[in-house]
């Protein structure tokens, strides 16, 4: 409709007997309602070749164009060179300098210049504009000092004016000074019985999370829609959702109008946070029988956003494509829930399809694509949308760096520092602390914390993100002592740890076996109510790691809401201590329940079964995976079942299970054969999978000496030779030993052949004194010879044998039969010759 009033103005300024400043002033008003700058100005020249420049209602329109398609340096050049002007020519410049964050500073020296001009005042619209700039930039003297001049002129009872200082008052002072503009309104009666003042203080209460607001908006004398919205609006804008759907009820059965699009706008992103799709599909019906608010775009919008999150792809596409009046919203709306199902096709598909349309890209759109190319690790397509957002403006149109920090933190995510970190430097003088977290994150995910640590020393401001990364940092890359000291600094700066607080540090509890700091990690977890299941199963997972299994269990226990998480850290922890019925009986427990195991969770229930030799059962669980879950058996699955035949003394099973794998075994499985026949001293299968396994890694000293071993331990020497040939061929020696304990906090390492502790004289003269104490109950190997079972003598050293073990049982002794008992028992026999060891 505007575009056919645009060419209607245009035929007829063409014909300059019927165009008068009435048509060109119309034709004015539609390029400024659709942002059509080119067109405004070829409408300028028409008015100045028409002779129309002189005409103060023409001028006007010619400002409000400018000033609306935000050519403000046209705009201001336009009011320089008007000779009259007056007060709404001024509010039109102010509003459109306003309405651009880039220009406050220019907007308050052209609100001061106007104060300077004698025969011009400042109206309430005029104030109504210049106070949230001023608020916004934190000129708070100077907004004080406009209340002061409104007060002084009369204008502070005006509505405009009122409103204006009371819906700011959230971004000033906050709540104190809301309270104080609150007991103002009190004492005049007049703005007490003003609605719209009322609705602006209610917005002020709600907007910094006060919820006294509800006895405010109760006790109100009279309500309008524009009170029902403010209410309803303020409650979901604090994720107050339950609260968010029970005003809108109360509004259905109160308010005889009906909602309008402010209402649905402010109820629809509810209803998927409340898993309640019947109310926005009623909402939905509701705007369809109701055609003003069916076509209103900014509704259509909404409910393309609340199908989406409420997982409904299919009716919002529906939606979007019945839609004729789409306008960059919805592109960039129907891109986001594209992109949140990875539905990789249709979101490639719809981008070019927006080209194809002629809309243009914004940086929304932008950051839309940037992240789910980066998700997807799609490096070609990052660069393409940065090397766009360069050709187009946008990425340098915007001083908030909110489109580079994706770009970094993409190329980050994408194995690409060096790209991360050209963008990191460039943006020297508008970093900020997304920025620089994101540089730190790319950094402690490559492993590289000292570079992050640089960049954490030089940031001027943190927030609880930052401190996170670094603690993370440095218990990931076995600097725990560093974790510790900045998960107590983050402390000292009044910082309140999160869950991600408390999972970044709980390696550090596994990784030095601190029960007593584990211990207080879930007591604050429990204090700050931090009821995230990840993070319980965290918790479950270390206490496990620390032998605290009683505790593990009773966490598990008291969780009401258990997740697959949870049930895969609990069983892991009976897998970890040999506990494989329990395992069992969790992970079955877990099917009863009816959750879907994944396969991180089967692989763990068969590394139980394997420690506690339940070979039916492991294999049982290995022949479901595909016909119950539906899960296909991945490597790790076949190195379980391998290490299950093999531990419970199935060789052979086993070796023919390897062979006939639908893929090539790795290292870990021929490995893991390689181990159990060293248990189960099977030399020939051990060869055999030896050889198999130095084809696959020929590098790995550890298995050499398995072989070794298993050669050595059954007089197999020629094998013993040619394993020690092969490990001095390929130049392969032993690591060091080396062990650790921590005490007092401190962690002190030992090696092997390594004297360079500060009080190894104390530890070696307490190890001394150890291995004399020891000597008494140290277990002796010896034989019991035919000649010690004469009638008299082998009853008699059954008989005190008998008494000196362990057992009160009788004990069924054999000649040349071995025997292992602690020394001090048989020290007796010995000694009266009973005994004679071998």
């Amino acid at each position: 409709m505007k575009n056919e009033v645009v060419s209607s103005g245009i035929r007829k300024i063409q014909n300059p007997t019927v165009a008068d400043y009435q048509v060109l002033a119309n034709a004015l008003k539609c390029c400024a309602s659709i942002s059509d700058r080119v067109l405004g100005k070829a409408l300028h020249s028409s008015v100045i070749k028409l002779g129309h420049h002189s005409c103060q209602f023409v001028i006007k329109t010619l400002l409000n164009m400018y000033a609306k398609c935000k050519d403000l340096d046209e705009c201001q050049k336009l009011f320089s060179q008007i000779k009259y002007n007056d007060t709404v020519m001024w509010n039109i410049v102010l509003s459109g300098f306003a309405g651009s964050r880039f220009h406050e500073t220019e907007m308050t020296r052209l609100f001061n210049s106007m104060q300077r001009e004698h025969y011009i005042k400042p109206s309430s619209v005029t104030l109504a504009i210049v106070i949230p700039v001023l608020t916004r930039s934190g000129a708070l003297g100077a907004g004080k000092s406009i209340h002061c001049y409104a007060v002084k002129h009369g204008l502070d009872c005006k509505t405009l004016v009122g409103n204006a200082f009371i819906s700011i008052l959230g971004g000033i002072d906050g709540y104190q000074l809301g309270r104080e503009m609150h007991c103002y309104v009190w004492r005049r009666a007049e703005l007490l019985s003003e609605v719209t003042v009322i609705n602006a203080l209610l917005s002020c209460y709600l907007r910094v999370g006060n919820f006294g607001a509800e006895t405010l908006f109760w006790n109100m004398k009279s309500k309008d829609l524009v009170s029902w919205n403010s209410i309803i609006a303020g409650y979901a804008a604090n994720g107050e959702w339950l609260k968010t759907l029970d005003f809108f009820r109360e509004f259905v059965k109160e308010e005889m109008s009906g909602p309008d699009s402010v209402t649905l706008m402010s109820i629809l992103p509810a209803c998927p946070q409340l898993n309640n799709m019947l109310i926005g599909k009623q909402i939905h019906g509701y705007a369809i029988r109701h055609s003003f608010l069916h076509q209103d775009i900014s509704v259509i919008n909404t409910l393309i956003s609340f199908y989406a999150k409420c997982g409904n792809i299919k009716e919002a596409r529906h939606m979007f494509l019945l839609t004729s009046n789409k306008d960059l919203i919805s592109w960039n709306t129907m891109l986001d829930a594209l992109a949140e199902n990875q539905l990789h096709e249709e979101f490639i598909n719809l981008l070019k399809g927006m080209f194809r349309e002629g809309m243009k890209a914004d940086s929304i759109t932008l950051l839309a694509v940037v992240r789910y190319f980066a998700n997807i690790s799609r490096m070609d397509k990052v660069k393409e949308a940065h090397g766009f957002s360069v050709r187009s403006g946008i990425l340098l149109s915007y001083t908030e760096p909110t489109l580079a920090n994706a770009l970094l933190d993409a190329y980050a995510k994408c194995c690409d520092l060096n790209y991360a970190n050209r963008i990191f430097e460039s943006l020297s003088g508008s970093k900020n602390v997304i920025t620089c977290n994101s540089m730190i994150s790319g950094f402690v995910n490559y492993g590289l914390h000292e570079d992050a640590h640089g960049i954490f020393k030089r940031m001027t401001e943190r927030d609880l993100t930052t401190w996170n990364l670094m603690v993370r940092a440095y218990a990931e890359n076995d600097c725990p002592d560093r974790a510790m000291s900045l998960f107590t600094e983050l402390q000292h700066h009044k910082m309140r740890p999160d869950a991600m607080t408390i999972l970044s540090i709980l390696p550090v509890c596994a990784q030095m076996a601190l029960s007593d700091l584990l211990k207080q990690c879930h007591a604050y977890v429990i204090r700050a109510f931090l009821n995230d299941v990840y993070l319980i199963g965290a918790l479950i997972d270390v206490y496990s790691k620390c032998a605290t299994l009683g505790y593990a269990y009773k966490l598990f226990q008291s969780s009401s809401v258990k997740d697959l998480v949870m049930f895969t850290a609990m069983v892991g922890g009976y897998a970890m201590h040999g506990m494989g019925e329990e395992a069992l009986g969790i992970f079955y427990y877990m099917l009863e329940l009816e959750f879907k195991p994944d396969h991180v969770i089967i692989t763990t229930v068969l590394s139980a079964c394997s420690h506690a030799g339940l070979v039916d059962e492991g294999l049982k669980i290995f022949d479901s995976m595909e016909k119950m879950h539906q899960i296909k058996p991945r490597m790790e699955h076949y190195a379980c079942v391998v290490d299950l035949l093999a531990r419970g003394g199935r060789i052979k099973d086993a070796f023919s299970f390897v062979t006939q794998m639908p893929f090539q075994a790795d290292a870990d499985i021929w490995g893991t054969l390689l181990g159990a026949c060293k248990i189960h001293q099977d030399v020939d299968m051990g060869r055999a999978a030896a050889d198999c396994l130095f084809q696959v890694d020929g590098n790995d000293i550890g298995n050499y000496i398995i072989m070794s071993n298993l050669y050595a331990e059954n007089a197999k020497w020629d094998g013993v030779l040619e394993i020690r040939r092969s490990m001095k061929m390929r130049d392969l020696k032993k690591p060091v030993g080396c062990s650790w304990i921590e005490v007092e906090r401190k962690k002190s390492a030992f090696a092997a052949g390594d004297y360079s502790h500060p009080q190894r004289r104390i530890i070696y003269e307490t190890l001394r004194i150890l291995h004399e104490q020891i000597k008494e109950l140290y277990e002796i190997c010896f034989y019991l010879t035919p000649e010690h079972h004469s009638p008299s003598s082998s009853a008699r050293g059954r008989r005190r044998f008998v008494c000196s073990s362990l057992s009160e049982e009788p004990l069924n002794i054999e000649a040349n039969d071995l025997y292992t008992l602690p020394y001090k028992s048989i020290k007796p026999l010995v000694e009266s010759g009973q005994i004679d060891l071998a």
